[in-house]
């Protein structure tokens, strides 16, 4: 009986110990595991901590470089400010002033150059002129000369163009026929009897109406002849000069 008692209570005790030791082996492992999970979670913490650092600073990187574009363009803007201010304070001398119109004299006579540039009002056109105070009447470059009838009244019409390209558009002007002239030519003593009408035309400042002689003057060197009828009692001419009140034509 004895030996059975001591024989149980040897294996109870054996029984206690396998089982302390599994218990102790599983606490360890388990504190092993824990020990892991943390450390992970501290390096991922940590990966994430250096992410966020990087982030920031990038950012402030790029706010130091708007910080300074923003001082470069404050700098641009002063410099056009004070560029304006200049100009606005600028003196009316240096800005562009028109071209000066021609002195005048004996009783505000224009004064004209020995060629000018005329606007015919019929048209909207403008040709150069030469001023010739040795012809009486004024003679305009006339094409194509044709009389007709207009409200029982005789009327001609021309091609006043001065380009002699085969495909230039003639320019057509049509006019009361004022008269016939008897013109003679400087380099000989026989006389043309040619028609004369009446335009508008605009010189610089002048607006009168003029009395033309039409011609052929194709083979000249400006359409238009302003003579001494014109002139009269409205301009002097410097023989010197080139368009006093107007300007060159392009």
């Amino acid at each position: 009986m004895l030996k059975h008692i001591v024989a149980l209570s040897g294996a109870v005790l054996l029984s206690g110990c396998a089982t302390s030791q599994a218990t102790q082996e599983e606490t360890r492992q388990y504190r092993t595991e824990s020990i892991q999970a943390v450390k992970s979670s501290e390096y991922n913490l940590s990966n994430q901590i250096s992410n966020l650092q990087l982030s920031i600073d990038n950012q402030n990187d790029y706010i130091e470089s708007l910080e300074g574009q923003l001082v470069i363009m404050s700098n641009r803007v002063d410099n056009l400010a004070k560029q304006n201010a200049r100009v606005l304070l600028a003196p009316k001398q240096e800005e562009k002033q028109p071209k000066p119109k021609a002195p005048v004299s004996n009783g505000d006579l224009v004064v004209l150059g020995s060629i000018e540039t005329v606007k015919f009002e019929q048209i909207n056109q403008t040709f150069e002129a030469r001023i010739d105070t040795g012809a009486a009447t004024s003679s305009l470059n006339a094409i194509n000369i044709q009389e007709f009838e207009r409200n029982g009244n005789t009327w001609v019409k021309f091609n006043l163009s001065t380009d002699k390209a085969e495909d230039a558009e003639p320019t057509w002007i049509e006019a009361p026929l004022i008269r016939y002239a008897k013109v003679r030519q400087s380099n000989t003593n026989k006389t043309h009897r040619r028609a004369v009408i009446e335009l508008w035309i605009n010189l610089g400042d002048v607006r009168e109406k003029a009395q033309f002689t039409l011609a052929d003057r194709s083979h000249m060197t400006h359409p238009v002849l302003l003579g001494r009828e014109f002139i009269k009692d409205i301009a002097l001419v410097d023989v010197s000069k080139e368009f006093i009140q107007t300007e060159k034509q392009q």
